[in-house]
């Protein structure tokens, strides 16, 4: 559900997260796409980890203060791929997989936080923060990888669905396309998407911990 938060010392832990995630994300699509021939990315100075690129203002505030945002999209052109279809999955596929990639490596990076500050003088305070940073990492790009496999336009599920579905069933493709806006609508207003992502979001973080042998922090 669309809520505005201020909280400023909230803000200011999530806000490298946020950055490092959205500009991951978005450099996957274009370097999965550049690599399969297309220019496109690269000619609109796209791949690049940069942030200011990727980042759409307004998406960008909205995803900071009420937890739903969007960046800029990544411009491809399918026509530089040799396999059209599988090709277009691959690209689409770059983003989430780079924030499940992102969230792990996030995860051994708390680990050696925690075995560091275990081992030193590390104050209280210092180890609190930093150890926020770092879940907050992690599950923003839990967030956004499982957010993004929904099969609704213009996510980038819908792009997978709609390269991998038969071409019989291309009614289904057409009725979401048509009803994406009422969609999406839902999705901002009401707590429907919380109900479906954070199972499986807690299920990987949990998976994450275990295989770490680190303790559950949330």
């Amino acid at each position: 559900m669309l809520m505005f938060d201020f909280d400023i010392e909230r803000i200011l832990l999530t806000l490298p997260g946020i950055l490092l995630a959205l500009s991951f994300h978005e450099f996957a699509h274009a370097l999965a796409s550049d690599r399969l021939g297309d220019p496109t990315p690269r000619a609109q100075g796209r791949l690049t980890l940069n942030p200011l690129p990727h980042i759409d203002f307004i998406g960008f505030m909205l995803l900071i203060f009420a937890g739903f945002g969007w960046a800029r999209p990544v411009s491809v052109d399918s026509r530089y791929y040799k396999n059209p279809r599988r090709d277009k999955v691959i690209v689409s596929a770059a983003g989430p997989a780079m924030n499940l990639f992102l969230a792990a490596v996030f995860a051994v990076f708390l680990k050696i936080l925690v075995v560091y500050g275990e081992k030193t003088s590390m104050s209280v305070t210092l180890f609190g923060t930093v150890a926020s940073m770092f879940l907050y990492t992690i599950n923003i790009n839990l967030v956004l990888f499982l957010f993004n496999l929904l099969p609704i336009p213009p996510l980038d599920g819908f792009h997978i669905l709609a390269e991998i579905i038969p071409p019989r069933r291309y009614k289904i493709i057409y009725i979401l396309q048509q009803y994406s806006t009422i969609i999406l609508i839902i999705i901002v207003i009401t707590p429907i998407v919380s109900f479906i992502i954070r199972p499986p979001i807690r299920f990987i973080f949990s998976a994450l911990m275990r295989l770490l042998n680190m303790p559950m922090f949330i």
